[in-house]
């Protein structure tokens, strides 16, 4: 059933795409031509360790507090298979830390560590920190000694259910620069998620939003997040959304 809502997704994505020659924002433009199309090696350290992950044998009891796996029914799971099915690939990681880059963050908030692949490459400069919540004991753990094998210390991992955890953080937290959302993948949560988190941001932070196609409820919140009040710009690259609280900016939606 997945596999046939992401194909019908994509075809609908490829259908909508439009090239840098279609974009009259400067703004667009430069994120376009500069970011999203640029390319950039993968952290060379995270990828060793990103390979370990992907040989380790082990079987954890993972405690998903989310929609759950697509690709196992039971809560007994290789973490080889967790990193195979789970990890943000390097190419979108990559991305993720030039727009970090781009956009000057240094406040970044993460729902869903997983492993922790994700959070070291939004943690790669030492000015920014991250943020970084897991609802799993056994995955936290292992991301926590992903961040020590890795020597990251601008990382602080917050675990427990989000649904208690993240309102309490942010009511300490200063505003938030940039989110990257890849947790609990149901249309309730995550709108529930987008909008404690909105109200954080301001008018240059930066909004994503991982899996926007991955099933119908989270094609469903994608689509309400475009229709919030506080959005201008979203970006759909397929793989996840970009969403822009900017009111300089126009409300348009484009697919890239």
């Amino acid at each position: 059933m997945h596999t046939l809502h992401r194909i019908k997704a994509y075809l609908n994505h490829w259908l909508d795409a439009v090239d840098a020659h279609s974009l009259h924002s400067p703004f667009l433009y430069e994120l376009y031509t500069q970011v999203i199309k640029q390319e950039s090696l993968p952290d060379p350290a995270i990828e060793k360790l990103r390979k370990k992950l992907l040989n380790d044998h082990r079987m954890i009891a993972v405690d998903d507090l989310g929609a759950g796996s697509k690709h196992a029914d039971s809560h007994q799971r290789l973490i080889s298979e967790i990193a195979h099915h789970s990890l943000t690939t390097p190419a979108f990681a990559s991305l993720y830390d030039r727009l970090a880059t781009y956009f000057n963050a240094r406040i970044i908030v993460e729902l869903g560590t997983s492993l922790g692949i994700t959070s070291l490459y939004l943690a790669r400069e030492a000015e920014r920190k991250v943020y970084t919540f897991e609802g799993s004991p056994a995955l936290a753990e292992i991301a926590t000694i992903s961040f020590e094998f890795a020597g990251s210390n601008n990382i602080t991992l917050i675990e427990g259910n989000i649904d208690q955890t993240l309102p309490y953080l942010l009511t300490g937290l200063p505003k938030v620069d940039m989110v990257f959302m890849d947790a609990n993948h149901r249309y309730e949560p995550t709108v529930r998620y987008f909008e404690l988190l909105v109200r954080r941001t301001h008018e240059h932070s930066l909004i994503i939003i991982d899996d926007i196609h991955d099933q119908a409820e989270m094609e469903k919140a994608w689509r309400t997040v475009q229709r919030h009040p506080l959005v201008y710009t979203t970006i759909d690259l397929f793989r996840c959304g970009l969403v822009f609280v900017n009111p300089a900016l126009s409300k348009q939606h484009y697919a890239w």
